[in-house]
């Protein structure tokens, strides 16, 4: 079954969209307060349609995810028992916790990893917020790891160009279904360890 390979020609198509970049701050905005979908499935399409301003694009996720990070920590802060309700039901909560946790044992460096690692970066902002930590060293934090996340992919992209495109178009289903297969592996560890 082919799922894959149709989305990604879809979102290809979206990248070259006269408004893409606007959609690429909203969507980097959303994923760091509230939306599940991350930042890359536009930013990697973006630079490989556009080369040239793959650069200016890692730039626009990056700043765009730091705002959106700001207003996840507000969340968090300011309305966590109204959205614990919520997050407790969700598939979130046992990553709500263990941030919690590493918040008490690592610090804002937690922040750092979360921001550059494709864990739920959102579950991080809302848990920073909650657990008041430090607001101008959560921003410095935030804009270290979502930009070095970011410019990593731009760079990859660059550097890979054209040939990058052609071997990603090929292996796309392979891609999509071994993600798939890790999300499901890590969901069912999480599960288990709750």
């Amino acid at each position: 079954m082919k799922i894959f390979g149709p989305l990604y020609d879809r979102v290809i198509q979206w990248s070259k969209h006269r408004h893409a970049e606007r959609y690429l701050a909203a969507l980097s905005f959303a994923e760091s307060s509230f939306f599940p979908i991350p930042v890359d499935v536009m930013l990697a399409p973006m630079c490989l349609a556009n080369l040239g301003k793959a650069w200016r694009y890692a730039f626009v996720a990056s700043l765009f995810s730091v705002i959106g990070g700001v207003a996840g920590y507000l969340i968090g802060y300011g309305a966590f028992e109204s959205i614990r309700p919520w997050l407790a039901d969700s598939s979130y909560w046992a990553a709500y916790e263990t941030s919690r946790d590493w918040f008490d044992r690592y610090g804002i460096w937690v922040i750092f990893v979360a921001g550059f690692s494709p864990i739920p970066y959102k579950v991080f902002t809302i848990a920073a917020g909650a657990a008041a930590l430090n607001f101008p060293v959560f921003i410095v934090a935030s804009a270290l790891g979502r930009g070095a996340r970011f410019f990593l992919v731009a760079g990859l992209l660059v550097w890979g160009g054209v040939q990058f495109e052609v071997s990603l178009r090929k292996y796309v289903e392979r891609i999509g279904w071994i993600t798939v297969g890790v999300v499901v592996a890590v969901i069912g560890w999480l599960m288990v360890r709750a």
